[in-house]
């Protein structure tokens, strides 16, 4: 992109984010700044990423063709993203990256996922994920949905995890991880393996009523230094997963409520990175700038977004799956 039309772009962005906030919640986290982008390091993997992650799933699965999930994605790299979440059942996403991550994978923290519990069903699919990114590893590789895996054959000699290991040491991986959105205890259990590197769950200032991600499982990864990637941090799309494709529903949290959001998540004790995925450029360019004047919350700021939490976690109810 000509870089005159680039910053017109972000520039048009950062008008309409600061029309709909008002100055109360800009005079907290700051207008769009030219700043770098904040990291920190993912706990044991020792990898210094950016405290925003690129999810996805949203551009991959939805409308706008490869050419602009490709504009999209190289776009938030360019502005300092470096943790990069996909997976192969994320639409054409994986062949976006394809065309971005080959020349400039040494400046990314890749991750991809498997959503399977068997060894033959994941090694399908991460080759199909290697080929796709055309690179020869990837930084992270989560077993999705491991609120819906029946974990003993997860742990089995046949089983998924077993087969990462194998794959770790084969150096197609550096590191092993889990992701998902619902039962928690299985998050848990799979921590206390001592194999899992990173977790990616749900937490927000809502879905804490009811999920508690973040008070059943971030404790048990903060013991074992273990790495957090928070999502849905947002509260994810009005209506969940049913309107996962119609960005145009607009998400859980008020526009004005946005940047303070991403702050609660960021400011859980252990959370590295807040994977976000935007469905177009301005939202992807929006959420940069939210990340680079990130500040942690007051206290009576928190206590506020808490309080608006606990009126809209009974309305978004059980939309991710069960508790247990």
């Amino acid at each position: 992109m000509h870089p005159g039309r680039r910053e017109f772009l972000r520039r048009a962005a950062v008008t309409g984010v600061a029309a709909a906030l008002g100055p109360v919640a800009f005079d907290t986290h700051g207008a769009a700044s030219d700043g770098p982008l904040p990291t920190r390091v993912l706990g044991r993997t020792g990898a210094r990423v950016s405290v925003l992650g690129l999810g996805t799933a949203p551009v991959g699965e939805g409308p706008v063709g490869l050419e602009e999930a490709t504009r999209i994605f190289g776009e938030a790299m360019d502005r300092g993203v470096t943790y990069i979440d996909t997976a192969r059942i994320y639409g054409n996403a994986e062949e976006a990256l394809g065309q971005l991550v080959p020349s400039r994978r040494d400046s990314l923290f890749l991750v991809t996922k498997v959503w399977t519990d068997s060894a033959e069903a994941a090694e399908k699919s991460l080759h199909q994920s290697l080929r796709t990114l055309k690179v020869d590893h990837v930084d992270l590789v989560h077993i999705h949905h491991v609120g819906g895996k029946d974990i003993d054959k997860v742990l089995a000699p046949d089983g998924v995890l077993e087969y990462l290991l194998k794959q770790k040491q084969a150096g197609k991986l550096r590191f092993i991880g889990i992701s998902g959105h619902a039962r928690p205890p299985r998050f848990v259990r799979m921590v206390e393996t001592d194999q899992i590197d990173v977790v990616m769950c749900v937490m927000n200032y809502a879905d804490r009523n009811t999920y508690a991600f973040e008070s059943a499982v971030l404790p048990a990864c903060r013991a074992r230094n273990v790495g957090v990637a928070a999502m849905k941090v947002y509260a994810g799309i009005r209506g969940g997963f049913k309107n996962h494709r119609n960005g145009s529903v607009g998400c859980a949290t008020p526009a004005e409520r946005l940047p303070r959001a991403m702050a609660y998540a960021l400011d859980l004790e252990g959370v590295t990175t807040a994977v976000i995925g935007p469905y177009t450029l301005e939202q992807a360019i929006q959420n940069v700038d939210f990340a680079r004047a990130y500040r942690p919350l007051t206290a009576e700021q928190r206590e506020e977004l808490l309080a608006y939490g606990r009126e809209l976690a009974p309305a978004l109810g059980l939309r991710y799956g069960p508790l247990t």
